[in-house]
């Protein structure tokens, strides 16, 4: 009994490990989606509930001609402040494709959808395959790019094998 609950175990390491190394996507604000929402805390809200990385993707489900969605600066997106947007997203469902690591501001910019609470404000963090950045006030010498990386074809040919012997029984 033993054997079977390490392996157990074992399986849902391998299975969390392959399930991280890919990017996610994520459905802006789920059921809501992109839309004038019941209260100004909702995306907010729904954004606390995930950890977002560099190569996510955001899937903004709106109306083409209803809504958009206008990638802003801070101050743009504090003031509702449509009139210079970084990225204009005019046809529904849109992707965005999270490039850079820090914030990023979100709005409808159909008439007043932002004051009303259709905004988004996210963290993004580097991407499990990413070292971190040096910390300020320090130099590296940046190094030759390491070689592709095999882990994730390593995780899932390890499941492969572990599923394998468990369903021949080998390892008990």
């Amino acid at each position: 009994m033993a054997g079977r609950v390490n392996m157990v175990l074992v399986v849902l390491v391998a299975a969390s490990v392959l399930h991280r190394t890919a990017a996610e996507t994520y459905e802006v604000g789920n059921e809501l989606s992109w839309r004038v929402p019941p209260n100004t805390t909702a995306y907010s809200t729904w954004a606390s509930a995930y950890t977002f990385r560099v190569g996510d993707t955001l899937v903004f489900t709106f109306t083409t001609g209803s809504h958009d969605v206008a990638k802003v600066t801070k101050e743009a997106f504090d003031a509702c402040n449509s009139s210079s947007p970084l990225t204009m997203l005019n046809t529904g469902p849109a992707n965005y494709t999270l490039n850079s690591t820090g914030e990023n501001y979100f709005f409808c910019a159909m008439g007043s959808h932002c004051s009303q609470g259709q905004k988004l404000s996210i963290s993004v963090s580097a991407s499990s395959s990413e070292s971190p950045a040096s910390p300020p006030g320090t130099t590296s010498t940046p190094s030759p790019p390491p070689p592709p990386s095999s882990a994730p074809s390593l995780a899932a040919a390890t499941f492969s094998v572990i599923f394998m012997s468990i369903a021949t029984g080998i390892l008990w």
